[in-house]
């Protein structure tokens, strides 16, 4: 069985939190209210729209990484 590098965990939490941002996305849009975290701390608390992006290219690229080390995990056995 393969080990677990510390990158696996980073971007396994950078997947999962972008998932509950899309998930209280989704739950704003019904309370008619913006819940996207990362929209609030990057630009109204900190006015940093460019931080925004790259935190959202961060995720997507862990999301990427994600698929590639279940893909790994599956081969390997």
């Amino acid at each position: 069985m393969n080990e677990v590098k510390y990158l696996d965990w980073a971007t396994l939490i950078l997947v999962v939190l972008g998932a509950v941002n899309w998930g209280l996305e989704g739950l704003g849009t019904f309370a008619q209210k913006n819940l996207n975290i990362v929209e609030i701390l990057f630009i109204q608390e900190l006015g940093l729209p460019e931080a925004e992006a790259v935190v959202y290219l961060i995720i997507g690229l862990s999301g990427l990484y994600q698929i590639y080390f279940g893909y790994e995990l599956y081969d390997s056995d």
